[in-house]
C-alpha cells in the first residue's frame, strides 16, 4: 500500500481499478485508460496475468474472488481506503463483479460502479431471467425449454443460468449435446447450476453480434458500440477471435430495449445471433461487464472504460457511437490453435508498440508451449 501511495503521489488525476486482468479484455481497459493520462490499478489473482506485463498499470495480487471472498473484500477495503477518493472499478470477468457487487455495501463510497446494484445485478446475470425478460418485451430468442426434451430437435445446448461456478467447474460456457443421451446426461452435470435447454440456432460464428453499451444511471446511452465476430474459439460455442465493426440498427435497437428493461445501467454486452431460417436477431446473453474485445470498440471512437469513468466521477462526455467503418480486431496467436489472420491494418489484443510487454510475455508462453 506504501507502493501503492507513492504511485499515485505522482500522478494527479483520480484512479481506475481494473479488476481481472488476466486476459485482454483487462489489458485493453488497461491500456485506455492509461493512455488517457488515468492512473490505474491492475487487480488479479494470478501473477502470470497478462495485464501484470503491462507498462501502464500498478500490479496489485488479489485472493481469488470466487474461492476467498472474503479475503478480496478486505484487499478492495484496504485498496479503497489507501486511494483515499472515489475510484471507479471495472471488472472484466463475472467472478470479480459478483464479489464487487456483492459487496458494495461494505464497499460504499470508496468505489464508482459501472453496474447497477446488486439486486439488480443478481437477476440481471441469470440467463433465465434473461430469457424471460425478452420474452415480456418481443425480443426474439431461440426456442428454450427447462427440462430435457426431444422437441427442439438435436444438436442444443445445455446452458446454465447461474454461469460463474459452471464455467470455473467445467472450464466452458454451455454443454453441446447431439444426441438425447448426451442431453440426459449433461442435464445431471448441470443440474446444480439451473440449467436450460436451448436449440442451436444454425449458422456459423460470423452470424454473431454484439451491441456494446454504456447507460448512465439515469438511461442516457453516452456510449453505443455494434459489431460482430467472426471467429470463435472453439468455434461454436467458443470466445472471439477475430471481430469487426458492423452496424446494424435492428441489434442495437434491441439491445437498448433490453438492458433498458433489465433495469440495467453502465457497461454492458448484448449478444444475438442471427437465425437464416428468418432472418431474425435472437438474443444469446446479456454481459454486464467489459466483454473480451471492447478494445475493437475504441479503435472506432467508443472508449467504453474511459466514458464510464468520467461519468461516474460526474463529469459526463458527450454520446458516443461507432462509426461502422468495419474495422477489425484480433487474437493473432494463441498457443495450441492455428493463428488468426487479418489483413492490416487491424487491432491487435496484446501487441502494441508502446507497450510490449504482453506481447513478449505471450511470445514466451506460445514458445514454451511449442516445447511441451
Amino acid at each position: 500500500m506504501q507502493a501503492l501511495e507513492r504511485y499515485l503521489a505522482s500522478r494527479p488525476m483520480p484512479p481506475a481499478v481494473v479488476a481481472d486482468v488476466g486476459w485482454v479484455n483487462g489489458l485493453a481497459a488497461i491500456r485506455q485508460l492509461a493512455r488517457a493520462g488515468i492512473p490505474v490499478i491492475a487487480l488479479d489473482q494470478r501473477k502470470s496475468a497478462l495485464g501484470f506485463r503491462s507498462r501502464y498499470g500498478f500490479a496489485v495480487l488479489a485472493p481469488d474472488p470466487l474461492t476467498e471472498r472474503e479475503a478480496y473484500v478486505e484487499l478492495l477495503l484496504r485498496l479503497g481506503d489507501a486511494i483515499g477518493r472515489p475510484t471507479p472499478v471495472f471488472p472484466t470477468h463475472d467472478d470479480h463483479l459478483s464479489a464487487i457487487a456483492g459487496a458494495a455495501g461494505r464497499l460504499g463510497e470508496r468505489f464508482r460502479y459501472p453496474f447497477p446494484a446488486w439486486e439488480v445485478l443478481e437477476q440481471v446475470q441469470r440467463k433465465r431471467h434473461q430469457l424471460e425478460r425478452a420474452v415480456e418485451l418481443g425480443v426474439p430468442t431461440p426456442r428454450t425449454a427447462n427440462e430435457p426434451t426431444s422437441d427442439l430437435g438435436f444438436p442444443v445446448l445445455v446452458k446454465p443460468s447461474d454461469p460463474v461456478e459452471f464455467r470455473r467447474v467445467f472450464k466452458r460456457q454451455s454443454f453441446r449435446c447431439e444426441t438425447r443421451a448426451e442431453l440426459d446426461e449433461a442435464w445431471e452435470r448441470a443440474r446444480p447450476y439451473d440449467p436450460l435447454v436451448q436449440e442451436l440456432i444454425p449458422g456459423g460464428d460470423e452470424e454473431l453480434y454484439t451491441l456494446g453499451s454504456y447507460l448512465s444511471a439515469d438511461g442516457e446511452a453516452l456510449g453505443l458500440f455494434c459489431g460482430r465476430k467472426l471467429r470463435q474459439t472453439p468455434a461454436g460455442v467458443g470466445t472471439a477471435r477475430i471481430g469487426e465493426a458492423v452496424w446494424v440498427d435492428e441489434v442495437v435497437e434491441q439491445g437498448l430495449a433490453l438492458v433498458r428493461g433489465l433495469g440495467a445501467h453502465g457497461i454492458a454486452q448484448t449478444e444475438f445471433k442471427r437465425d437464416p431460417r428468418d432472418g431474425a436477431f435472437k438474443l444469446m446473453e446479456v454481459n454486464p461487464r467489459l466483454w473480451q474485445w471492447h478494445g475493437l470498440a475504441a479503435a472506432c471512437g467508443v472508449d467504453l472504460p474511459r466514458i464510464a469513468y468520467w461519468d461516474l466521477l460526474g463529469a459526463r462526455l458527450p454520446p458516443a457511437r461507432s462509426n461502422g467503418t468495419q474495422k477489425r480486431w484480433a487474437i493473432t496467436h494463441v498457443a495450441g490453435t492455428r493463428p488468426a489472420i487479418v489483413r492490416p491494418p487491424y487491432v491487435d489484443a496484446v501487441f502494441a508498440r508502446d507497450d510490449p510487454g504482453p506481447a513478449l510475455a505471450q511470445a514466451g508462453r506460445l514458445v514454451r508451449g511449442l516445447r511441451r
